[in-house]
Formats: structure tokens, C-alpha cells, sequence
């Protein structure tokens, strides 16, 4: 596909707009086009198409909300179909919004996923083009693939529902306008959208723009507007909290909030936070993480406050009364299987809620994250609890990548590469090691072999913290997550007994105390320990990686889950590998050229298996916190490859203006170069490399200390 397929035409947004357009065959013969409306200055911006662009954009003109905008930007396609326009502008204000470079003025309605021919090839391509050139007339700033890894993106309310989370949507909506109905519960598994939804609803119920023209609407979008209206009038300005009951998410959501028109990141709030204000509507998102009083460490005098406060008995009152008793209406987001330990509110307790004849209860079944879909969480829930028949295949998806690793460094080495490639690849485990560098941070927490690995250094976020693909996670700190890829290491504290055919718990190698304390059924830790690991391995989009510590169990697992191939000339050993001395060239800027003999500060020992035969290598000093989400950190040592030459997606040494060095992500579209960042502070742009800049190399990796001594 190439950018001849399209033209962007730019014209001023005023008065001399409708005299423009006159010879415009598109404009004479309806043709469908997508536009862009926006304001350099205010930097607000507006989506839309049309099959009538004279008439559309002469409407906006008269719009109080859009006329003070400046410039329209209108992309044809000799390809377009009505299908392939609303989908384009569905996607633009998706990416858009993701982007943040403007601020949207359009609301979150009508974004449906619409499914035409060649959807996924020629259209997606087209947009692909699109959006580039969009980055080079400065409209957008970030790539497709950076955005799609960005948190502000992920729980963005301008997403595409599906058919079963509009009807999801609908009946909320419903429900809230009756007085029929006080708690909706929406049940659904992990990557089924909830949060999705709660945040659309947010977005919904605190909007007043109607972006929608009633003549483009089917029946079922006029119903859709006709109940959100009546849900208007009733809550014309709602009271609104959106309960989140982990730290670490509430803190990521709080952060996508504050850069959502209409919504503040005071709405998001703790369980506690509850007891202290009425509500016209609760949101708990994640809601089987709500809390009883069980095993709640220093909690517990808050916790029996709060019951004070609203007049409930202390050793009976949990936060899920808290939210009923708050909100004139509540919608509980709910899952039974991510339910991981004691302080969770029991599953009796929602059957209660949900046996209410002032409850109504939806489902939704749609997978959203996991691209090994309904199989793969179908085949997870079978391998956890034994489910498996001898005529059962292995799991196999050209969509998924799910392998089981005998080596812990190997699947290490690999979610790095993945982490390189595509960012959002993390390491995870069970609970089944003491957080010892919490108090001494030159210790390690889990030890396997010649693996020494620590537990995530911060609390809150640590999936985008700066050296989060260094260390591992668990379940507190990942949970309401997405990842690319997860490797997951399965912990002692689980095993399998061959004779029984069943997963069985070591208690005492499980060392989250309030994850145990209390619980005197083996079966009930099980289940908690079992949803666990259930919970981590639907975290990743695109695969899971297993590594197995118990030998009985790794044994059970390779009986179902393809085990990774480690080729003989990969597998050195470190203590008999040949060595070779590798330049320190030094960190930027150096003033020198980059590969000058007065630019060697010093002569680093790599292993010989880490370099390509007759390829030259040098290393250099990472500096600053441009790369950090590709696991390139400030003083990292690098080894890097000698080439003048950059594929796509390759990380390369550049240099520029003949003395500044930088490492970045190179990009070549439509003839033009371009050097990304891939960090956690939005500081750093993309480059775009002026004559005479250079690519000096290619990344080869980051050298650990005891690769480079």
C-alpha cells in the first residue's frame, strides 16, 4: 500500500471554505471522506466524516462548540466506502486521543467496530500511511505501536465497543433510569473489558457533546440515544466515584483520567474514600478485590471506622457493603476467579448482592486481551485444574505464543527480546519468596540456579516503572493489567501429585501472610493460589512464557504445553566461554568521532557467543532515560554492532550533528527517517535526522555486570 492511495487537502476553516470546496469532486459527487478540524493555538481538535462535506462542514462553521477551530485537514481515498470512513475516523480518534498532542472535542459515542471487507489488510494499511503523515505535519507525535503500549491509551474511552459490550452498555444505562433497580453486577473474566466499560461509562455520564447526526443512525443506535438521553435528564450533573481497590491500578487509572476531557483524577478513588461521601453513582472497577475484615495488617483501624461511620457491625461490615450503602445506584465490575485471598470479600456475600431483587446481573463473554482468545483461557482452566483427557492436543495458535521453559535465563533472555521488539514484556511469579530486598536492597529475592532476580522495587505502576523489565512481579502489582508478554515463573509452593492427578499446595513455601493466615481448609488456599496463576497467565496479549521450579509439576506441564527449543551452541556455559576485548567508546555527547581511537576510554571483556563472526563491535554508555521502556537505562553498557545501515524497528547508535551520539528506535517511512524514544517521560520526542547524520550502529544488547567485566 502506498501513500498515492490518499490525499490530505489542508484548507482555513472559515467563511472562503464553502468556495474551496466547490470544484472538489468529492465535495460535488458525496463522496465519503474523513476530516480533521482543529486549532494550532488552543490545541483542541475535532473528528469527523461525511458523505456531504459542504454541507457537514458549513454546519460545524455554526457550531459554538467547533467554530473557533482554524484549519480543516481532508483525506480522500479513491478505496472509500461509508464502512471503511467510519472506521478510519473511529480509529483516528482512538490513536488521537492516545497521542495527546490535542485535546478532542469529540465525545465517546458511535465508536462501533465495524466489520467490512478487507478491513484488516487494505484499510488498516491505509490508516497505517495516514497516520504517518500525520506525524510528519505535526498533527500526531507518537507512533502507532508506542501508543498502543500507552496506558493513556489502553483505558481510553475513545475505544470501539463491541456488540456485546454496547448491549453491556445499554442495559446499564437502563437499569440507571429505572428506580426498579439500585446495584448492577457485570460479571466477566479476565480481558473481557470491564475496565473498559467503567471508564466509557465515566466518559458517557460526565460528556454533554452528542456527536452523532440522526440520519446515519440505525434503530439501535436511536435507542442507544433516546435512553442516554432519559439517563441525562435523571443525573443532568452526577456525583460520581470510580472505586478501584489495588493501590497499583488506581494509581495508572488516576494518571489516564486527568488527560480525559471531563473527567478529573479526583473521581478515582480507594474503598475507604467511600465511607465518607453519598454518591449518584459508584463504579467499582475490579471489584472481587474489595476487602472483608480479614488479615488487613495495619488496615484495621481504618477498616472499623469506616463501619462506624456508616453503622455497621465491625466484624461484619466489608467494602462492599460500603459501596451499596454510599451510592444511589452501584455498578459492580465482578470476576469469582480473580478472587486471591482472604480479605477478599467472599463469593457468598456477592450471591447475596446478586439474589437482590434491587440487583440485576449482566455478562460478558467477548475476549478483548488474550489473541489466544476463548480456547487458550478455556485450555488454561483445564491445565489448572487437571481437566486434560490422554486424546487431548497440545495448544497451538499461529495467534498466541504459549511455551513452557526449562531454563529460567532463557526465558529471561527471551522476554527481553520480546520487551525490545514490542515493549509491555514482563517477568512475574507466585508468592514463593520473601521480599528481602525490600529492607536491603543489595539482596535478591528469588535465587534459581545462576538467576538472581529481585521483586518489583515500587508499589505503585512498577508495569511502567523505568527498570520494571528488570525485576518481577506479582500478582498485587499486575493484576487489572495488560502485557504484550508475561514470563511467569511457577513457585514451590505448587505441585502436582501424579497418583491423584491434581495440582497440590506446599504451604509452607507460600510467603504472602495475609495471602494464608486465617485459612485452615487446604482447599480454600488452593483456589486462591490457583486463581493466582490463573490471573497472571491472561495477562499477556500476545503470549505467556512458563518457567516451573517444582519438578513434579514441571513434569505435568510438559505433557501440555510446548516446550521451547534451546539450540546446543546457545546453551555456553559461562565459565568456559571464550572471551574477547569489545571499545568503550564513551557516552555522548563525546566531541570525538564516535569510533576515533581517541574516543576508546577503556576495553571491555564480552563473550565471544554475544558477536556475529566477522562483524565489528563497540560499546557505548547509555545516558538519561530515553529508552528506558526498552530496557535501556541511564549508565547501561551497550553492545553494539558496526553498521551504517538500520532496518525498521532496529535500535541503533546515531550520531548527530558529527558529535552527539543517541540510541533510539530507527523508522523509515515514505522515504523519511526518523528516531524514536520509547520511555516513560514524555519528554523525549521522536527525532527526525538532518543531512549528515549517521547510523553507527546496531544494538545487540545490554550487557549485564558479569557480561562486561
Amino acid at each position: 500500500m502506498t501513500k498515492t492511495l490518499f490525499d490530505i487537502e489542508n484548507y482555513r476553516f472559515d467563511e472562503t471554505l464553502s468556495d474551496a470546496l466547490t470544484s472538489k469532486h468529492y465535495a460535488k459527487d458525496l463522496w465519503p471522506i474523513v476530516y480533521i478540524l482543529r486549532d494550532e493555538e488552543t490545541k483542541e481538535l475535532y473528528v469527523g466524516e461525511t458523505t456531504d462535506a459542504s454541507s457537514r462542514l458549513q454546519t460545524h462553521l455554526k457550531n459554538k462548540e467547533k467554530k473557533h477551530l482554524t484549519s480543516v485537514q481532508i483525506l480522500t481515498c479513491d478505496k472509500f466506502n461509508k464502512s471503511a470512513t467510519l472506521d478510519i475516523e473511529s480509529n483516528l480518534i482512538k490513536y488521537l486521543a492516545g497521542d495527546g498532542n490535542y485535546r478532542l472535542l469529540n465525545g465517546n459515542l458511535g465508536l462501533a467496530n465495524h466489520t467490512y471487507y478487507e478491513k484488516y489488510n487494505t484499510y488498516w494499511d491505509i490508516f497505517k500511511n495516514v497516520w504517518d503523515e500525520l506525524i510528519s505535519r505535526g498533527v500526531a507525535k507518537k507512533p502507532l505501536g508506542v501508543i498502543d503500549n500507552d496506558d493513556l491509551f489502553k483505558y481510553s474511552p475513545y475505544k470501539s465497543l463491541s456488540t456485546d459490550q454496547m448491549q453491556s452498555v445499554l442495559n446499564i444505562m437502563k437499569a440507571l433510569c429505572t428506580d426498579q433497580y439500585s446495584d448492577i453486577v457485570i460479571e466477566g473474566g479476565a480481558g473481557t473489558g470491564k475496565s473498559i466499560l467503567a471508564i466509557y461509562l465515566f466518559k458517557l455520564l460526565n460528556s454533554k457533546e452528542q456527536d452523532f447526526e440522526l440520519k446515519e443512525l440505525g434503530e439501535s443506535e436511536i435507542d442507544f440515544l433516546k435512553v442516554l438521553s432519559q439517563l441525562r435528564k435523571k443525573y443532568p450533573n452526577p456525583k460520581m466515584a470510580l472505586v478501584i481497590p489495588m493501590d497499583s491500578f488506581r494509581t495508572t487509572l488516576k494518571k489516564a483520567f486527568k488527560n480525559i476531557k471531563g473527567l478529573k483524577a479526583s473521581m478515582v478513588i480507594g474503598p475507604a474514600e467511600v465511607s465518607r461521601n453519598k454518591y449518584d453513582i459508584i463504579v467499582v472497577d475490579e471489584s472481587h478485590r474489595l476487602r472483608k475484615r480479614v488479615n488487613l495488617g495495619t488496615y484495621f483501624g481504618a477498616f472499623d471506622k469506616a463501619n462506624e461511620r456508616l453503622g455497621l457491625p465491625k466484624s461484619v461490615g466489608n467494602e462492599l457493603d460500603w459501596v451499596v450503602k454510599q451510592g444511589k445506584k452501584t455498578i459492580l465490575f465482578y470476576d469469582k476467579g480473580q478472587s486471591i485471598k482472604p480479605s477478599d470479600v467472599s463469593e457468598l456475600d456477592f450471591n447475596k448482592l446478586k439474589n437482590n431483587q434491587k440487583t440485576i446481573v449482566s455478562k460478558l463473554t467477548s475476549q478483548f486481551r488474550v489473541k489466544g482468545g476463548v480456547d487458550y483461557i478455556t485450555y488454561i482452566d483445564n491445565l489448572l485444574n487437571c481437566r486434560f483427557r490422554k486424546s487431548d492436543a497440545l495448544y497451538s495458535s499461529k495467534e498466541y505464543e504459549f511455551v513452557l521453559f526449562d531454563s529460567l535465563s532463557e526465558m529471561e533472555k527471551k522476554i527481553k527480546e520480546r520487551n525490545d521488539e514490542v515493549g509491555l514484556a514482563r517477568m512475574v511469579a507466585g508468592y514463593s519468596w520473601k521480599w528481602v530486598s525490600r529492607r536491603d536492597s543489595n539482596l535478591h529475592d528469588i535465587i534459581i540456579g545462576d538467576v538472581e532476580l529481585k521483586w518489583n522495587s515500587v508499589k505503585s505502576d512498577f508495569i511502567n516503572s523505568s527498570n520494571s523489565i528488570n525485576e518481577v512481579g506479582c500478582i498485587h502489582t499486575t493484576q487489572g493489567y495488560d502485557l504484550n508478554y508475561t514470563g511467569i515463573i511457577f513457585g514451590n509452593e505448587i505441585s502436582y501429585d501424579k497418583e491423584k492427578d491434581e495440582i497440590i499446595i506446599k504451604r509452607e513455601n507460600y510467603h504472602d501472610k495475609t495471602g494464608h493466615q486465617g485459612i485452615k481448609n487446604p482447599s480454600e488456599l488452593k483456589e486462591y493460589i490457583i486463581n493466582i496463576y490463573k490471573t497472571l497467565m491472561l495477562r499477556g496479549i500476545k503470549g505467556t512464557y512458563v518457567y516451573v521450579c517444582d519438578e513434579s509439576l514441571r513434569e505435568y506441564f510438559k505433557e501440555h504445553i510446548v516446550l521451547s527449543e534451546v539450540k546446543e551452541e546457545e546453551m555456553v556455559s559461562p565459565y568456559t566461554e571464550e572471551m574477547v576485548e569489545v571499545s568503550l567508546v564513551g557516552s555522548a555527547p563525546c566531541g570525538e568521532p564516535l569510533l576515533g581511537e581517541n574516543n576508546i576510554e577503556e576495553m571491555i571483556m564480552v563473550g565471544k557467543s554475544k558477536m556475529r563472526p566477522g562483524a565489528n563491535y563497540f560499546i557505548v554508555m547509555a545516558e538519561g532515560d530515553s529508552m528506558n521502556k526498552a530496557g535501556i537505562n541511564d549508565g547501561d553498557l551497550v553492545l553494539c554492532r558496526f553498521s551504517e545501515k538500520a532496518e525498521t524497528g532496529d535500535r541503533v547508535v546515531a550520531l548527530l550533528g558529527g558529535e552527539n551520539v543517541t540510541i533510539k528506535y530507527y523508522d523509515k517511512k515514505d522515504g523519511r527517517r526518523v528516531l524514536l524514544p520509547k520511555s516513560t517521560n514524555p519528554a523525549h520526542q521522536p527525532i527526525m535526522p538532518e543531512e549528515g547524520d549517521t547510523v553507527q550502529g546496531i544494538v545487540q544488547e545490554v550487557l549485564k555486570k558479569e557480561e562486561a567485566t
